[in-house]
């Protein structure tokens, strides 16, 4: 049995509409708003509705137990963008988020701001070492994250 997963809300280029929070125009096409604040007001709605789906992932693993812990004990979950302005296709200082305690191996509630030009793939790799996965490198890694 694995206990590895992804799940993808959608792609940095999806048209995908919200109706469900009211939104029939398309995620990536609201995201070049060029300032348009009608717009910017649409994304924010729109990451809203992702963070409440991230949340409620998270209150479910909480609250299933596993072993002395829970699922989110035991668990390490990274949620985040290939993009933090995709009006710019800025693609540095990624909004990520690390949920979970990786059975005790990481210690959450934490901010930690980690250099400029950090690969997201030193994330990647310092979880794969909580995992007992031996690799020297993933992509365009450059080491492991301290501190996690």
């Amino acid at each position: 049995t694995t206990r590895v997963m992804t799940v993808l809300m959608g792609t940095e280029q999806s048209p995908r509409n919200y109706p469900e929070i009211g939104l029939t125009e398309g995620h990536h096409g609201l995201t070049h708003h060029q300032g348009d604040k009608a717009k910017i007001e649409k994304v924010t709605q729109i990451n809203e509705y992702h963070i409440k789906q991230f949340t409620y992932l998270l209150d479910k693993l909480k609250a299933t137990r596993d072993g002395e812990g829970t699922l989110l004990d035991n668990a390490m979950i990274v949620y985040g963008a290939a993009l933090a302005d995709g009006n710019s296709h800025q693609h540095n200082n990624l909004p990520t988020v690390l949920a979970g305690r990786a059975a005790g191996t990481i210690r959450p509630g934490r901010y930690i701001r980690y250099p400029n030009e950090t690969p997201i793939t030193n994330l990647y790799l310092s979880m794969f070492d909580r995992m007992g996965v031996v690799a020297d490198a993933i992509g365009d890694s450059t080491g492991r994250l301290e501190g996690l």
